[in-house]
């Protein structure tokens, strides 16, 4: 059993989670096999342990829909040394340790039961600039379906990514309620070179800044910057 407990990152799908997911990385937490995809997803743990329990439970995979049923999910008790196990066989030794995965916040307490200690990211994004990010992305495409519209009781592809967004958001208030220890971050903030929340986090889950990760942040928003300044003129 590993005794340091891990920091776990999530958020809406489309709201920075990778970023953020990415500095606490480079900062030192250690995450394993990561998503070649610049997700920043430890693949092994995604892929044999949280993507299988979704499909047991009934719920998407993919995280969009349908969603998990918090109160009727069913709690692993061989979870915590499942996720332990991929970690200490992709190398960890010491110190920090990392999970990142919007899915997180949809079966919370599975995650709270196996380590009740952990520390919890919330990134956070404006609802209606993941509702639009949503639209635009190719991968999210649950709510083209008419079918998952008329089960959720809207008529748009835009307002099935709205329902989608608050059962999100309502997971957070729940796990805030519940007495998880988690710290809320907005990543936007960082477009107007605001680093104070970023730089909050990583004292509080015990890592250093490294300069590095300026240039990483940096390029991630590029596109944000460019289109806020465009926006502007």
């Amino acid at each position: 059993m590993i005794e340091q407990m891990p920091i776990l990152i999530t958020g809406v799908p489309r709201s920075g989670a990778s970023m953020i997911g990415g500095a606490i990385n480079m900062c030192g937490a250690f995450g394993g096999k990561m998503s070649k995809r610049g997700m920043f997803e430890n693949e092994m743990i995604l892929e044999e342990i949280v993507k299988p329990y979704f499909n047991d439970i009934g719920a998407d995979p993919s995280g969009q829909y349908p969603l998990p049923v918090i109160d009727n999910i069913s709690i692993p008790v061989s979870w915590r040394r499942r996720v332990e196990q991929v970690i200490i066989n992709e190398g960890y030794q010491k110190g920090r340790w990392m999970y990142k995965d919007f899915r997180l916040s949809l079966i919370w307490p599975v995650w709270n039961f196996a380590f009740p200690n952990a520390k919890w990211i919330i990134v956070r994004r404006r609802t209606g600039d993941i509702v639009q990010s949503c639209l635009k992305t190719g991968f999210m495409e649950a709510f083209d379906s008419k079918a998952n519209q008329k089960a959720v009781e809207v008529d748009t592809e835009q307002d099935g990514w709205l329902w989608c967004v608050h059962q999100y958001e309502k997971r957070f208030v729940e796990m805030i309620e519940a007495g998880l220890n988690c710290k809320v971050i907005w990543p936007d903030r960082m477009v107007h070179g605001d680093y104070g929340q970023m730089y909050e986090t990583l004292e509080w889950v015990g890592l250093e800044w490294k300069s590095e990760v300026l240039d990483f942040i940096d390029g991630k928003l590029w596109h944000t910057r460019h289109k806020q300044i465009k926006t502007i003129k």
